[in-house]
Parts: C-alpha cells; sequence; structure tokens
C-alpha cells in the first residue's frame, strides 16, 4: 500500500494506521473516510499526495 504525505510533512502510513483518531492499521489511503483530515494541520484528503 502507498503512503501519502500531507504538504506539512504528515506522512500517512496505511500499515501504521492512524490509530489516535480511529483509523486502524492496514486502512489504505482511499479507504479512509471522507472527513479523515491530517491529525498535524487539519487539512483534508485532496491536499495529499503520493509519497
Amino acid at each position: 500500500m502507498e503512503k501519502y504525505e500531507c504538504p506539512c510533512g504528515y506522512i500517512y502510513d496505511p500499515v501504521e494506521g492512524d490509530t489516535d483518531n480511529g483509523v486502524a492499521p492496514g486502512t489504505a489511503f482511499a479507504d479512509l473516510p471522507e472527513d479523515w483530515v491530517c491529525p498535524l494541520c487539519g487539512l483534508g484528503k485532496d491536499a495529499f499526495y503520493k509519497h
């Protein structure tokens, strides 16, 4: 699964998920909830790009 990076530098790694925000490890970026935002800066999924 591919990693995605926010302009702020946060990297979403699907292997790790985002357990602090209820996203289980193994969750692909495409499968994140539409209202999920970067845990560091609050930007939406549309701001992320492939790492």
